[in-house]
């Protein structure tokens, strides 16, 4: 008989000792996947500033193959991707860079202000937030589509981040 009640009696344990461990794993499962999920936003936020400067540097490569004081930007991406202005095809974008956090070659245009249907810049078009709260010039950040990449043309001194416009949402091109 004493022998009966203490198997039951270890039979409890063992089921709370079980339901412990559960617990345990389950938390940290938990843990690892908000440590996968944060390391997968970083990177989408690493390759959104590697692929906007990419495309602002194609706008200053752009820029610069027409020179002098009739600097003109281009109408789309695909200007950057086959520039055919001159005898030889240039390409100042080796390709059509996907948004990370869109997932498409969706980029917004941000008009240049002397040629509305020119642009100079690029931001995303995603609302998601950010884990960075700053760009490298030391503007804020709220969400992917805050970070704006503009061109500077040659011998354009580096803006002034307290000088910096704010973003035109009604303002940006359509992607043609």
């Amino acid at each position: 008989m004493r022998r009966l009640a203490r198997q039951r009696a270890s039979r409890g344990f063992t089921y709370l000792g079980l339901l412990f461990f559960v617990a345990l794993t389950a938390a940290a499962l938990a843990a690892l996947g908000q440590a996968w999920s944060t390391a997968a936003q970083r990177e989408r936020e690493r390759e959104l500033q590697f692929r906007g400067e990419e495309i602002a540097r194609a706008i200053q490569s752009y820029l610069k193959v027409t020179g002098g004081n009739s600097a003109q930007y281009p109408r789309t991406l695909e200007e950057l991707l086959v520039d055919r202005r001159g005898v030889k095809p240039r390409h100042h974008l080796r390709r059509a860079y996907v948004d990370p956090f869109t997932g498409k070659a969706d980029w917004v245009l941000v008009p240049e202000p002397g040629q509305p249907e020119r642009f100079s810049a690029v931001h995303s078009r995603s609302e998601r937030g950010l884990l960075r709260e700053s760009r490298p010039d030391g503007l804020p950040l709220a969400k992917a589509s805050d970070w704006v990449f503009r061109a500077r043309p040659e011998g354009a001194a580096t803006p002034d981040p307290a000088a910096s416009e704010p973003m035109l949402d009604n303002n940006s091109l359509p992607l043609r």
